[in-house]
């Protein structure tokens, strides 16, 4: 599986670590940065990350910054993203199940690493329940205002 990760710096430490777990499960990583911890503006990344996801570069997406909340929204600026802020498991398979969300974002202040571990597993592993979930995820990307 092709699966892009983008931080603050904040986040850089998770970014790495979740790097080289799923690294030794065989993904395929495409890393949007940052590659240290100089203070960086997450939105910058997100966005970086949000182009691969629409791009198609990359099958999911991970954005990790402080709380997860600012870079959930900037991967959600773009139309073809569907990014979830999650922190538990749960949270995780109904992101999937039922938004068909293609990003997982997370908060590396709010979240440890063995729970962020099993929150991705849970995300990459899940189908999207399609049906009667499917009218409103076009609905997502095609807002109606």
């Amino acid at each position: 599986m092709k699966i892009a990760l983008a931080s603050d710096h904040a986040a850089v430490e998770m970014k790495t670590a979740l790097i080289q777990w799923l690294n030794e499960m065989g993904h395929e990583i495409t890393d949007c940065g940052p590659h240290n911890d100089d203070s960086v503006d997450y939105p910058d990344y997100g966005y970086k990350l949000a182009a691969v996801i629409a791009d198609k570069q990359a099958d999911f997406g991970i954005a990790i910054c402080g709380s997860g909340i600012g870079i959930s929204i900037a991967v959600n600026r773009h139309h073809n993203c569907r990014c979830a802020l999650v922190g538990e498991p749960l949270s995780a398979k109904l992101s999937r199940e039922h938004n068909d969300a293609n990003v997982i974002a997370l908060g590396a202040r709010l979240t440890g690493i063995e729970m962020a571990k099993e929150c991705v597993a849970t995300f990459i592993n899940t189908s999207f329940g399609g049906e009667r979930h499917q009218r409103r995820v076009t609905k997502l990307s095609n807002p109606q205002f």
